[in-house]
């Protein structure tokens, strides 16, 4: 094994255990922060940015007026609807120190990879009785590319499976510096007109597109569609897309990830508008139809995680 630096920090801002849907076995995800897309329907709005977030849940504010007073910056008003100016948040926690009642919440945290390890060993057990083991996601964990190298290497020390949720947005250096530890990608998909791409998470597929076929060619991967109405959701993207896994490496699985509204309640929690809002839920016969689909192109064809 390579020398690990135990000591890399990164930003994490959830751990969440039990997992049955991302890796094989019981596994338990470690969510890092910063991710370059911006997808409308993102489910995790507050992994986004790289630094810490502050979230104001306004029904259980007392008004008491501790964390104006506790603010340096001025970020924070009585007069502003969401509570908090992202614009002027240093995202130092002093108002979610002093508040009474949890109303302000800190969504991410500095951590080292000792620091990290030594938590997710609290479930090393299910690990190894249900040859489980370890998710990253986020957020895009490639942002964070030193901590994350350092964090896959320990837990391969420790024998555990490793995967990662990814759209795999990097740099070619950061490919190759980072899957040789991925024992699993599950490498997102989310559109294949470069238009739609675009319009829809902010950023050109371009270069998610070359790298899917290099992360194929070093980790097992498997391919995921967050399937969306309105962006991706039709016989021809999805034919689009089995066209384009069929150049991928040794990728015999597809998975379509219906759309849902699970997280439009962070974006009041941040001050932000909900833009899927009127968006439909796919219908049970619309999922089936672009699963006979893909299972014709000679895929399996896994609806959900």
């Amino acid at each position: 094994m390579e020398n690990i630096d135990y000591r890399s920090e990164g930003i994490v801002f959830d751990i969440q255990r039990f997992s049955i849907h991302d890796g094989p076995g019981i596994r338990t995800i470690a969510f890092l922060k910063g991710c370059p897309l911006s997808c409308k329907w993102c489910c995790n709005p507050e992994s986004q940015d790289l630094k810490p977030t502050v979230m104001f849940k306004a029904d259980a504010c007392i008004h008491c007026g501790k964390c104006l007073g506790a603010c340096k910056y001025g970020a924070l008003s009585p007069d502003n609807a969401a509570l908090v100016d992202r614009a002027a948040c240093k995202a130092c926690g002093e108002c979610v120190n002093v508040c009474p009642t949890g109303a302000l919440v800190m969504k991410g945290k500095r951590m080292t990879v000792s620091e990290l390890v030594r938590e997710l060993k609290k479930d090393a057990g299910l690990f190894r009785r249900s040859k489980g083991g370890i998710t990253v996601s986020g957020g895009e964990p490639l942002v964070q590319a030193a901590f994350l190298t350092e964090l896959l290497k320990a837990c391969k020390e420790q024998g555990w499976h490793t995967a990662m949720e990814t759209t795999g947005l990097a740099s070619e250096a950061v490919i190759e510096q980072v899957f040789p530890w991925v024992d699993m990608a599950l490498l997102d998909i989310k559109a294949m007109d470069p238009a739609a791409h675009r319009a829809n998470t902010g950023v050109s597929n371009d270069i998610i597109l070359k790298n899917s076929i290099a992360i194929s060619g070093i980790s097992p991967t498997v391919v995921r569609v967050p399937t969306i109405p309105g962006v991706n959701a039709t016989e021809s993207e999805f034919r689009a897309i089995c066209a384009h896994v069929k150049t991928m490496k040794g990728v015999g699985t597809i998975h379509i990830l219906p759309y849902h509204t699970y997280g439009e309640n962070k974006y009041g929690l941040m001050g932000k508008e909900y833009q899927f809002k009127e968006t439909p839920s796919l219908t049970k016969e619309e999922i089936a139809g672009l699963q006979r689909l893909v299972e014709g192109e000679g895929f399996k064809c896994v609806i959900g995680g």
